[in-house]
């Protein structure tokens, strides 16, 4: 489980993106963030936008809860989701990997 820090409004953690990928999916963690491949490509904040997007769906919020903190011209970002407090996080994204692993299986290990 990646780290999830209280924030003043919400909650924050880091994510690692692989943009230009042949599929858009969140990974699961690695190390201390969560590991996200984006079909977009790092140019004029598609990536970025792909990430929100992506982060958003899957824990339920609106696009405008999630916010890219630092990290923006990077693949390494810290995220900031307003309004869901970090067990909440947790457990959505421990569920996603729950899903995520389950959708592997019988694909060759991947």
């Amino acid at each position: 489980m990646i780290p999830v820090r209280r924030e003043a409004d919400g909650s924050s953690f880091q994510v690692e993106v692989q943009p230009r990928s042949s599929r858009a999916a969140i990974e699961g963690p690695r190390g201390d963030a969560l590991r996200l491949r984006l079909t977009a490509p790092p140019v004029e904040g598609a990536a970025n936008r792909q990430c929100v997007e992506l982060l958003s769906g899957a824990l339920g919020v609106p696009k405008s809860a999630v916010t890219i903190v630092s990290g923006a011209t990077g693949k390494r970002k810290r995220i900031r989701v307003r309004g869901l407090e970090p067990p909440a996080v947790e457990a959505a994204l421990a569920a996603l990997s729950v899903t995520d692993t389950r959708s592997r299986r019988g694909k060759g290990g991947r």
